[in-house]
């Protein structure tokens, strides 16, 4: 782990398009139209970049984007893998880019047309090959094709059974998790899903998509784009917006790690890649589970927001069935989770609007603002190589 990132870096601005199902452009200029987002966000040109981060699966090159933008020379860029596991683990690129020095403006982007644009996994037998075959994934697809299990839901869908053979968990409980994001979301005008909220008996009357999952335990389909700029801490003070201080950042893949079907594992209901994170995450901040004000959990499906929050010691093994009953995870609640809708509710931008909603509870401008927010914990996608960041107020 690395104690020296803490407190050395922050996000210094924000930045997104509209989330909407037929964006009407390019990836490329959603791409450009978040990163300069952020950068007036924070109070910077395109002429202070030197540098970007974003995930191996994005589109669109950093050259491309930084001729779009305007912007000058770069000293550093790179990219992340693993899909939604890179969301937080791009902000901590760039944190180690700023605290070694090789960078001073590192922007993280991610634009996807998920909705209008290539479905990459769909009911055409093209969309259910990989775009860049490994061996890796290739020997995933030769285990899973001839079974049917063909999208990212028909994979969650055996390990959210076992999760409930393991723990008693039902459909009704995965519910909960729809019903709060949904709840958020409804007040969050930015949200696909505003003013649309829903009961859990709609969550139970939604059609299945593989069971356990109905559909409302799956995230949406969504074009759009989002841009985090990141600092050192001392140069962020300097700037337009309260700073936001990156007070750990961690990547984790756990033991007989596969993507999206790590099914040989002695247990396969559990994320143990999380609680690599975790770990990590608790020592570089010197915090725990009961210093975390706020939760932004990673929700592509419902089933893998359970075992995080066990992973992340905010309740013991099998226990976050009920965690997550009675508005425990709504705003007001003893851990509000997803107060902006997560991905369920706002947007499907692979974790990255999370991080954004993340500095608006640090900055005291969310829409379901948590009194008093000082620590929030964001995790980055499940099933996959993950990464996780704590963000905290200016120590200063």
């Amino acid at each position: 782990m690395n104690r020296d990132l803490h407190n050395r870096a922050a996000i210094a601005g924000i930045g997104a398009t509209a989330f909407t199902k037929n964006a009407g452009r390019s990836e490329l200029a959603l791409a450009a139209e978040a990163v300069l987002d952020g950068l007036r966000d924070a109070g910077l040109t395109p002429a202070d970049v030197d540098g970007f981060v974003t995930y191996t699966s994005d589109p669109n090159s950093e050259i491309d984007v930084a001729r779009a933008i305007g912007a000058e020379d770069l000293t550093f860029f790179s990219r992340v893998h693993y899909g939604g596991g890179a969301a937080c683990a791009v902000v901590e690129q760039a944190a180690m880019a700023v605290h070694s020095g090789v960078a001073d403006v590192v922007v993280c982007y991610r634009a996807l047309k998920s909705r209008s644009g290539s479905r990459r996994f769909g009911n055409s037998a093209a969309a259910r090959v990989p775009l860049k075959p490994t061996t890796e994934t290739v020997n995933r697809w030769d285990w899973t094709l001839p079974f049917g299990l063909t999208t990212p839901a028909s994979w969650v869908a055996m390990q959210a059974r076992r999760y409930m053979h393991d723990t008693g968990a039902t459909s009704l409980d995965f519910g909960q998790v729809s019903v709060a994001a949904r709840k958020h979301a409804a007040t969050n005008p930015d949200a696909y899903f505003y003013e649309r909220p829903i009961t859990i008996e709609e969550h139970q009357a939604s059609r299945w998509i593989a069971e356990p999952l109905h559909l409302l335990d799956c995230c949406q389909e969504s074009d759009g784009a989002v841009a985090i700029v990141v600092t050192s801490l001392e140069r962020a003070r300097d700037l337009a917006q309260k700073p936001v201080a990156i007070a750990a950042a961690a990547q984790g893949s756990a033991h007989d790690q596969h993507t999206m079907v790590s099914y040989y594992r002695p247990d396969i209901g559990s994320l143990p890649e999380m609680g690599v994170v975790a770990r990590q995450l608790y020592a570089t901040a010197g915090l725990g589970p009961a210093d975390i004000d706020t939760a932004v959990i990673y929700d592509h499906f419902t089933p893998f927001v359970l075992p995080q929050l066990e992973e992340f010691g905010f309740c013991a093994r099998g226990e976050a069935k009920d965690f997550v009953h009675d508005g425990r995870i709504e705003l007001g609640g003893q851990l509000p989770v997803n107060t902006h809708g997560g991905q369920l509710g706002e947007a499907y931008v692979h974790g990255m609007n999370g991080i954004s909603e993340a500095v608006r509870q640090l900055r005291g401008t969310a829409v379901n603002q948590v009194t008093g927010a000082a620590n929030v914990l964001v995790t980055a996608g499940t099933g996959v190589p993950t990464s996780g960041l704590i963000l905290g107020q200016d120590p200063a």
